[in-house]
């Protein structure tokens, strides 16, 4: 199955800054590991102040954050009666990167900037992809993903 482009949107005042093309290849990879090779997401980066404002409106979190994943796949109670349009059907959602607020945790965590970048944009997309980390078993599961996606052997 061949991929699909990725849609990278980068925000001016972060455009020298960002490695678009890292980006897209680490999504990409991303997908087709998790054996979704033609489905199709847009990543955002963007300053703190948009993405605590959609943390605020989407989620009730009036605070910045990283990273933050909006579905276009969500489940629906009545799934299988819902249509939604052919072209939007291999169309996973947007993962949005507060690139202020991961370059200032980087170094916390011992990582590049651009590191961290690709870890929030493999982290956002297995959030697209159905993971979580609301419990302790499924940030085992999610964590191990992320480390086998960034660090192959």
């Amino acid at each position: 199955m061949e991929e699909q482009p990725i849609t990278i949107v980068i925000a001016e005042p972060f455009s020298a800054l960002v490695d678009e093309e890292a980006l897209r290849a680490i999504v990409q990879r991303t997908l087709r590991l998790e054996g979704w090779p033609a489905a199709e997401l847009t990543v955002v980066v963007t300053d703190d102040a948009q993405v605590q404002q959609l943390n605020r409106e989407y989620r009730g979190l009036d605070e910045p954050t990283d990273v933050l994943s909006f579905s276009a796949q969500e489940t629906l109670p009545d799934a299988a009666a819902f249509v939604s349009a052919p072209e939007l059907a291999h169309y996973l959602g947007d993962v949005v990167i507060a690139y202020p607020y991961a370059a200032a945790q980087a170094p916390t965590f011992g990582r590049f900037v651009a590191d961290e970048l690709a870890l929030l944009a493999v982290h956002g997309t297995l959030h697209l992809l159905g993971y979580d980390h609301a419990t302790p078993v499924e940030e085992e599961a999610m964590w191990a993903r992320q480390a086998a996606i960034l660090n192959p052997a």
